[in-house]
């Protein structure tokens, strides 16, 4: 029961932004190109982007090159950080070499 009356309430309500995009379709071709773009804020905003001319002068390759070397950077960091890890790393089994001593089995095999 309920899902029939979901089902017809999705019906009418789908009929009825039908009938509202229809009667608004002759009205929105009407309108002049300009007022469609936008007359708001973000219209402001892409038309002084577009008068400003930083989109000629925007070039792909800087982008890239940015990137690129934000990339370097981060991997060059990596790199650091992994090194150092390494070099802990290897000072522990260092240590850990040290405390066991070569005489250790001698005095195990002495204490049984």
């Amino acid at each position: 029961m309920l899902e029939l009356i979901a089902a017809i309430i999705l019906i009418i309500g789908l009929i009825g932004m039908t009938v509202v995009v229809f009667r608004k379709i002759p009205v929105l071709v009407e309108l002049p190109p300009q007022e469609i773009e936008g007359s708001g804020a973000l219209g402001k905003l892409k038309n002084k982007i577009r008068n400003n001319g930083t989109l000629e002068s925007f070039s792909g390759e800087i982008l890239l090159q940015k990137i690129l070397s934000k990339i370097r950077i981060l991997t060059l960091k990596t790199d650091k950080k992994t090194d150092s890890w390494l070099a802990k790393l290897r000072q522990r089994s260092l240590e850990k070499k040290k405390k066991f001593s070569d005489d250790y089995w001698k005095r195990i095999r002495r204490g049984k």
